[in-house]
């Protein structure tokens, strides 16, 4: 079985446990303090152990580095880590509110560019976005690419969720210039939106991402032919360290690109 495979089965394992939890009494709780910084809710606890049962099962050889359960090493030759955000939305999941995924990524070193395969799944619906590298990126089984043409209406993601009085300012020009802006409250899943052409460019400049939630992301994006920056337009690229924190910028061209920072930068 290819390792895409194994988080494609996953993937869905988990939506078969969370489909009818989302939205109810049980989908919250209070767990503590997850490795990644947040409230580990039931939903989340269900849906970690979803997978981790999984690899035990067939005995998968790797460090899991979860959200909620952090490092959790399932073999003493790994064959590399597995990167798992089980539920990316969890606010979301608990509310009820129909935008949440699991992201799931495969990497052979300590590494985002190590990235091979990568897996989100909108638990909402059971709609999959996969991709493995060098091999293009995929929503379900039909093959997909950033958007390459003008748009009817440019549509300009941007995540300013908890953002400092200052980012607010430097990203306010994009506000005042554009009229469909967008944020859904799940990283991960707005990156697959935006590698299948539904977003134009999609900014998140808070240092607040953790490599969870950008992993299987950074894979599907770069192979959807999407353009993946640091806030110093570098090629975007982490340790996978739980202290990593990251900004990033998704662009479907170098127009876009240089129309949206022009903006912020001005």
């Amino acid at each position: 079985m290819q390792t895409v495979d194994i988080l494609r089965e996953a993937s869905n394992r988990i939506f078969e446990n969370v489909k009818n939890l989302a939205g109810t009494e049980h989908a919250a709780g209070d767990f503590g303090i997850g490795a990644g910084g947040d409230i580990s809710r039931n939903i989340d606890i269900v849906a970690e152990k979803t997978v981790l049962d999984y690899l035990k099962e067939i005995n998968f050889e790797c460090i899991v580095l979860g959200e909620e359960c952090g490092r959790v090493e399932l073999s003493d030759n790994p064959k590399g880590f597995i990167i798992m955000d089980a539920i990316d939305g969890s606010a979301n999941a608990v509310r009820g509110i129909p935008f949440f995924c699991s992201s799931l990524a495969f990497a052979t070193e300590n590494k985002l560019s190590s990235i091979t395969d990568g897996v989100i799944t909108n638990l909402a619906n059971g709609e999959m976005y996969w991709a493995s590298k060098n091999k293009g990126s995929f929503f379900n089984d039909q093959q997909i690419r950033v958007r390459s043409n003008d748009p009817i209406y440019k549509i300009v993601g941007v995540n300013i969720s908890g953002a400092s009085d200052n980012l607010v300012k430097r990203v306010l020009p994009i506000f005042e210039k554009h009229e469909h802006l967008r944020h859904f409250g799940a990283n991960a899943l707005e990156m697959a939106f935006f590698a299948r052409g539904l977003l134009d460019i999609f900014i998140d400049l808070r240092e607040k991402i953790r490599i969870q939630d950008i992993a299987a992301g950074y894979l599907i994006v770069r192979e959807a032919g999407g353009l993946l920056l640091d806030s110093d337009l570098n090629p975007l690229d982490a340790d996978l360290s739980y202290d990593t924190r990251i900004s990033f910028i998704a662009a479907s061209n170098q127009k876009i690109l240089d129309e949206i920072m022009s903006l912020i930068d001005q």
